[in-house]
């Protein structure tokens, strides 16, 4: 608590002087987020991280405080970062994982002691304490030239015969992450079991798995996991992940969720292990197909599926306690709220009225944290405030702060105003935007303005707070920010978030012109002055709209686009998205009109407005070449163009200090060209 006090009051007066946001104030703000609730129901632990800019590094520590609220207690102060995996109901003793290895320490955070050697991740405990099951990587093909000619070490070659020799940020090694179960008892590990032995898979899934994909039963008797069971081109163009059981006894593996072809995720039981429920796709090769809650009743031995009459798509979800409902949440008009699913006890009678909506507002639940009673304990997030954990009130949807780590630098700051906007689309669609305004925001003047392109390009565009696109910050720097809500971003419908599939450069980029000249009709707006930016599919929008904006726009900024998707298709990874967006190969009898009418490289002939481009060298979602394509195109055509080249990050930027340097090239980007 003290070292939150301290550092809250140094960053006040600091915030105090500027009384403006700044890429230094932001990457000073605590990043909050919640681990567990104790199992009295009565206390919370929740992490705070901090950036140490100097050092380019992060340091992240558990605090606890009372439900009901209170003054927080530091639990850890360690440098590295603590994740909560267990509270003994009997004593309260903690569990916690701390570099690699499993600790534990009171309930007062005394008596921290270390229980295992490094090298664990994913640790859970079985429901009577006696085993844990964690994952570690393990070395299965022979793809690096040192482990295929053993006395060459000093080799640095990689040899592939399949697909798919890299994903997101990193080369395929031939080491795949692995489930084992192990006896645990008073700290000491006994000998591990691999469940997944031999196989050529990953568990969790790469590369943003974690311990949600594999868990105990409550009975201890399985361990349930999640697995895509396809290697090579296969795994590459599908998205079929499955649910197993895996039998402790007999050890014998079964495909729960055979037969269903999308995506099968985060499996949870019920309290009383009567009902399993987890997130699930239809169809294969769509990562963004709508995202269902199924349940399997254990009693009746059949499946149905909770939200199949329901017009949205599930982000997250978690049982009550008591097992009669279940938690979700969904993007619904721009933001995410919590939704509630009731009468459980008859699933097959279940219709769109059995899911409310338990909160509303200006603002994102981003995460359910725990239950006690009737409050839920959730994130809590809008585009003027980082997260911060709050009591949700399940009946009314009230929500009440509980930790308030970065109030003292925002209530000596100027916040922007937020404003909700609807534009008539070409096809006479009703369109949502989020308009945000600089802090001194004087409708007498007029202000340069910025449209916002979401990447995704099914991901929602809601109330979140980003560290990197940050429309406080951008505001704060005098700009308006419209954001529009475009084709394709869940939220509206499943018609509206499929809408862009095949589309790319289609109603999607009529709807962002749109949004602009709806809002550019305002006196406040400097129609000479207009920008547009955005990242990954947004990055994309912004080199179609250099081709197709007939003047509109003085200034770009794209980061991590697809410029040509011809050679986008033969460089990136996950190909199941190529082929369900794009239509498929570029070389099949009667090509997908995508490569021709949604490709940005087709169009660059019409480019004729200065450009930023923004490309991480480890990106292979969207693989460096693309970026160095579009800004040789430029400078060749003489267009102002500038590339920042961050060779070490990939998709997006994750390190301080780079953070730093592309928000201050970004400002200075748009002060010279806006």
């Amino acid at each position: 608590m003290k070292k939150i006090l301290t550092i809250t009051l140094l960053l006040a007066a600091s915030a105090h002087a500027q009384n403006k946001l700044t890429p230094e104030l932001l990457w000073k703000l605590g990043r909050v987020s919640g681990e567990a609730v104790t199992p009295d129901g009565k206390e919370l632990i929740y992490g705070v991280s901090y950036y140490d800019l100097k050092n380019n590094k992060s340091e992240r520590n558990l605090y606890k405080i009372a439900v009901k609220g209170g003054e927080p207690l530091q639990l850890t102060e360690a440098a590295g970062s603590e994740s909560v995996l267990n509270i003994d109901p009997r004593s309260g003793k903690i569990f916690y994982l701390y570099k690699t290895q499993l600790w534990s320490m009171n309930a007062d955070g005394s008596n921290k002691t270390a229980l295992t050697e490094a090298g664990l991740s994913n640790v859970r405990f079985s429901p009577d304490r006696k085993y844990i099951l964690f994952s570690r990587e393990v070395a299965i093909l022979k793809i690096e030239g040192k482990d295929r000619y053993p006395g060459l070490d000093k080799s640095e070659a990689y040899v592939f015969d399949d697909l798919n020799y890299r994903h997101w940020d990193a080369w395929e090694d031939g080491k795949f992450q692995h489930i084992f179960y192990a006896p645990f008892n008073a700290g000491k590990i006994g000998e591990a079991t691999d469940i997944m032995k031999d196989e050529p898979y990953d568990c969790p899934q790469m590369p943003f798995g974690g311990s949600e994909d594999a868990l105990w039963s409550p009975d201890g008797k399985h361990i349930v996991y999640v697995t895509k069971k396809k290697f090579g081109k296969d795994y590459a163009q599908s998205t079929n992940t499955d649910i197993f059981f895996y039998n402790i006894e007999t050890q014998k593996t079964t495909n729960f969720s055979e037969g269903i072809m999308g995506y099968d995720t985060n499996p949870a039981f019920n309290k009383a292990g009567t009902k399993l429920a987890w997130l699930s796709m239809d169809e294969e090769g769509n990562e963004s197909d709508k995202n269902d809650i199924l349940l399997y009743d254990f009693k009746t031995l059949k499946t149905y599926n909770l939200t199949k009459a329901w017009d949205g798509t599930v982000a997250s979800f978690t049982w009550s306690n008591d097992g009669t409902k279940i938690y979700f949440l969904a993007a619904v008009k721009g933001t995410e709220q919590l939704f509630e699913i009731n009468n459980l006890s008859n699933p097959v009678n279940l219709t769109a009225k059995n899911i409310r909506q338990v909160t509303s507002g200006q603002f994102d639940v981003n995460g359910i944290i725990g239950q006690t009673e009737n409050t839920l304990l959730v994130s809590r997030t809008d585009m003027n405030h980082a997260a911060e954990i709050y009591r949700a009130d399940a009946v009314t949807g009230v929500l009440t702060p509980l930790t308030s780590v970065n109030k003292g630098i925002y209530d000596q700051l100027s916040l922007s105003k937020i404003e909700e906007r609807h534009t008539k689309t070409t096809d006479g669609k009703d369109m949502l935007s989020w308009v945000i305004y600089p802090p001194d925001f004087d409708p007498s003047k007029k202000y340069p303005t910025l449209l916002y392109c979401q990447g995704g390009p099914q991901s929602a565009l809601s109330q979140f707070y980003s560290f990197r696109w940050n429309f406080q910050l951008m505001a704060a720097n005098g700009y308006i920010i419209i954001a529009p809500n475009r084709r394709g971003m869940p939220g509206h419908g499943v018609k509206w978030n499929e809408e862009i599939s095949g589309d790319w450069g289609g109603q999607p980029i009529r709807d962002y012109l749109s949004a602009i000249d709806d809002l550019a009709k305002e006196p406040y707006v400097d129609k000479n002055r207009l920008g547009a930016v955005g990242a990954s599919y947004g990055g994309y929008s912004v080199f179609m709209l250099a081709g197709v904006h007939e003047n509109r726009f003085k200034s770009f900024i794209a980061h991590d686009g697809l410029f040509d998707l011809r050679s986008w298709y033969g460089t990136t990874e996950e190909l199941w998205f190529a082929n369900k967006d794009i239509g498929g190969p570029y070389w099949k009898p009667g090509p997908p009109p995508s490569y021709v009418k949604s490709s940005p490289i087709e169009f660059v002939d019409k480019w004729n407005t200065p450009i930023m481009i923004v490309q991480g060298g480890i990106d292979y979602r969207v693989p460096v070449e693309q970026g160095l394509e579009a800004f040789q195109a430029a400078q060749l055509k003489g267009i102002k163009s500038r590339l920042l080249y961050l060779p070490n990050e990939n998709h997006w930027v994750v390190t301080a200090q780079n953070s730093i340097v592309w928000q201050n090239e970004f400002f200075k980007w748009l002060k010279e060209t806006l």
